[in-house]
């Protein structure tokens, strides 16, 4: 499934990051890293990592209400051990704890294929409605 649901976001389609679930609060992303998104030890870079977790935990955020963007407010990201990458997909799992009617609390997980737990993340996003510039392409989002 492409992750263009009706917000396009060209760096995480950079990263090639799959959506494979979007509904009732959560989502599945999957993530095959290449060699340009590694570090000095050959694993997963911890920004290609963060930058996973975050589509992760947006998507289980907007899977309640797709209709609406979502800006991230801030993330917590522990890592356990390196996420494997060349030849290896990660899983990404979100999850949608608890929302207001501005608000989204959401957890992120990535897991090795073997299921191993390689990083966790919190993250509180902020809902807002799709921005249109006066010739109708899609804008910057508000914050205010």
């Amino acid at each position: 499934m492409s992750l263009d649901l009706g917000a396009v976001v060209p760096f995480a389609q950079l990263l090639g990051f799959t959506l494979e679930r979007f509904e009732g609060g959560e989502s599945t992303v999957h993530f095959a890293p290449r060699p340009e998104h590694c570090n000095s030890f050959g694993v997963a870079h911890g920004g290609a990592v963060m930058t996973f977790l975050d589509v992760i935990m947006a998507t289980a955020a907007r899977s309640v209400q797709p209709d609406m963007g979502v800006i991230t407010i801030e993330m917590k990201t522990s890592f356990m051990r390196p996420a494997p990458a060349q030849g290896h997909t990660l899983v990404g799992q979100g999850r949608l704890l608890h929302r207001s009617r501005s608000m989204a609390f959401v957890e992120g997980s990535v897991l090795a294929a073997d299921g191993q737990l390689c990083a966790h993340a919190t993250g509180t996003f902020k809902y807002v409605p799709p921005a249109e510039r006066p010739d109708h392409t899609r804008g910057p989002l508000p914050t205010d």
